[in-house]
């Protein structure tokens, strides 16, 4: 299935029915009287977040919702029908912006949530209604109130407890691929992860979700490489997990480098709680790690862990320590992070 995180759409809810005009023509039934009946309304444009869907896709194809009309009303004081409600079934977590981005006007964060977003218009009335003891044969009648409309743009942000980030082969696959079902694409060569990928981390009897996004470089910001559009997949995380790798030229410059990028975007991701992972111990020896782990420390990481996504040295730590910054599910606490370290120094893990 292709990803697709963006779409613009049109909305169009159902107009009301007219309502009717009509007089009561019945043998024996002398000055019988209008009879019209109102008309029906309009159908409803109704957002809905369901399960199972993780892409905005099916909006590639299908750009324009109209709901029906309602039925115009009839004789014998009979009203019409209203029109069925549209219902847009979207991923949870999607958003739905004014057409220029500057408003987010519904947000879908729970599976079932429903939004009634564009009422339809109310029925007409009919000539029955206008009668009185000095309109006796009233002929005036309304049309149904028009639908409402609008251009809307619908932006999908990943639900995830947890996002991986770091420059293009950091190894942010293999590190999703050891400790979840992701199944992500791994490749020797940059930008092996065009698309963001979802897992679920089983560790130590707790379940979360843990998102990789794409690599980023310098002036992604700007649009280089595959630019920072992904990033909003992780806006919502209660921790990043920043992957260095340790073979790299220099950790301290791509550590800078990515923290950078963040600051450039916003949305208050340079100021989410951020563990730093040198990964491909294996291909390192220890002096070497404990002097980029502290180099690293220099520059501001608040926390270092030395591990392998290859070999799984490392992991396990790390995981403990993610696990201090989620919620316990039987806990009502929703933001629970883990003590500070009231060392001078940072700490970090050679395993």
């Amino acid at each position: 299935m292709h990803f697709l995180d963006q779409a613009k759409i049109y909305l169009k809810s159902g107009a009301g029915g007219p309502g009717a005009v009509s007089f009561r023509r019945e043998k024996y039934v002398e000055y019988g009287g209008p009879d019209g009946g109102n008309g029906g309304k309009g159908g409803d444009i109704i957002f809905e977040a369901v399960q199972g869907l993780n892409t905005l896709i099916d909006f590639r194809y299908s750009q324009h919702f109209k709901a029906k009309r309602g039925s115009h009303g009839q004789g014998r004081d009979r009203t019409g029908a209203g029109a069925p409600d549209m219902v847009i079934k979207v991923p949870v977590g999607t958003q739905v912006l004014s057409e220029d981005k500057e408003e987010v006007l519904a947000d879908f964060t729970e599976v079932g949530q429903r939004v009634v977003f564009l009422e339809g218009g109310m029925g007409g009335r009919g000539n029955a209604s206008y009668k009185s003891s000095t309109n006796r044969a009233p002929r005036q009648h309304q049309p149904g109130v028009p639908g409402q409309e609008m251009w809307v743009w619908l932006r999908l942000k990943l639900l995830a407890d947890v996002g991986l980030l770091g420059l293009p082969n950091a190894g942010k696959s293999t590190l999703i691929n050891a400790v979840s079902n992701a199944g992500a694409k791994v490749g020797h060569y940059a930008f092996t992860t065009l698309v963001p990928k979802l897992g679920v981390v089983r560790h130590k009897g707790r379940e979360f979700v843990i998102a990789d996004i794409p690599g980023l470089i310098e002036g992604a910001a700007d649009g280089a490489g595959i630019g920072d559009r992904f990033l909003g997949h992780i806006e919502r995380c209660r921790v990043l997990v920043h992957l260095i790798d340790i073979a790299g030229p220099d950790p301290a410059e791509a550590f800078a480098t990515v923290n950078g990028e963040l600051e450039a975007y916003g949305a208050g991701l340079a100021d989410k709680p951020q563990l730093v992972a040198l990964n491909k111990l294996d291909l390192a020896d220890e002096e070497l790690v404990a002097a980029f782990a502290q180099e690293l420390l220099d520059a501001g990481a608040a926390e270092v862990f030395a591990i392998s996504g290859a070999t799984g040295e490392g992991i396990e730590s790390l995981l403990d320590s993610v696990l201090g910054y989620l919620p316990d599910r039987t806990s009502t606490e929703t933001n629970a992070a883990p003590e500070e370290d009231t060392g001078d120094d940072g700490e970090w893990s050679p395993i």
